[in-house]
Order: structure tokens, then C-alpha cells, then sequence
């Protein structure tokens, strides 16, 4: 799997948030101290988590980031595409050839292809709140894509 530090750091930071903020701002400087990432990483990592409407800002004395929404809103899927991060389980580029074997799609590429898609619904199935709160991530996916599939029979 290719995941680059960037989703990575942006989920622990969010998590930060979520663990920290407990109603006023959490500081950049506070998060980077704590994660052990460096400050002006986790600001072009928080510039884009800020377009992306997961988290607001607010400056001057006691300014931060806050959750633009309740963390049992906020997929954690939503923070790594975010970050402009796609998690990738092939040595190609999602379904593209280039990078396979001698210009063709390699005998594993679907198997890789399905697990990247798999951990994509896993992780559009968990929650900040699930993480935060510690829960069982496996069951709380596994409930979350059970009711999915429920109200699409429904339909």
C-alpha cells in the first residue's frame, strides 16, 4: 500500500483535535509538539484540511483549529483525500498500465486494485469519533457498511 506521510500526519493531527479541543482551538504548535511532526509541515497540511471544510481557524492569542464538524461526521477516508492522499495497493497508478509489466496490467493488479477499494470502504466506514473514542474500529466499520447495505435494499 502507498500512503505518504501526508495522510498519515493529517489523520494523527485530526485525531489531536479531536482528543484536544474540547471547545476552544488547538495550536499548531501544540499538535506538531505533541505528534512529532514539524509545525510548518502540519500548516500546508491544515491550509488544505481548511479548504477541504474539515477544520476551522481562528488567529491572534489562543487561535487554532477547530473540527468543522462533529467528529462522528467526519470519515476519516474524507482527511486522507484531503491531504490529496489516494491509497494506492498496486505499483501502478489506480487502474493505469504504466508501471505494471513491460507495458501490460500485471497478474496481481486486480488483487491489489480490490484491497485498495477495501480500504477505502473501510476507512470511509470509520469515524474521527470512532478513533477518538477508541473503539473497536473493525466492528464500528462493519456495522456502518451493514446499515449502508440495508437502506440501499430498502431503496
Amino acid at each position: 500500500m502507498k500512503m505518504s506521510t501526508k495522510g498519515r500526519y493529517a489523520v494523527m493531527a485530526m485525531i489531536d483535535i479531536g482528543e484536544h479541543a474540547q471547545g476552544k482551538p488547538v495550536s499548531l504548535a501544540e499538535i506538531a509538539d505533541r505528534q512529532d511532526i514539524s509545525q510548518e509541515y502540519l500548516e500546508q497540511l491544515f491550509g488544505k484540511l481548511r479548504r477541504a471544510k474539515l477544520v476551522t481557524s481562528s488567529r491572534g492569542p489562543g487561535g487554532g483549529y477547530m473540527l468543522a464538524r462533529d467528529a462522528a461526521k467526519i470519515n476519516i477516508s474524507e482527511v486522507i483525500l484531503a491531504a490529496d492522499e489516494t491509497l494506492n495497493a498496486t505499483r501502478c497508478g489506480g487502474d493505469a498500465v504504466p508501471g505494471c509489466v513491460k507495458g501490460e496490467r500485471c497478474n496481481s493488479h486486480d488483487l491489489w486494485t480490490s484491497l485498495g477499494r477495501q480500504m477505502m470502504n473501510f476507512l470511509d466506514a470509520i469515524t474521527l469519533e470512532d478513533v477518538v473514542q477508541n473503539r473497536n474500529l473493525a466492528l464500528a466499520a462493519s456495522i456502518r457498511q451493514a446499515k449502508d447495505r440495508h437502506v440501499k435494499v430498502l431503496s
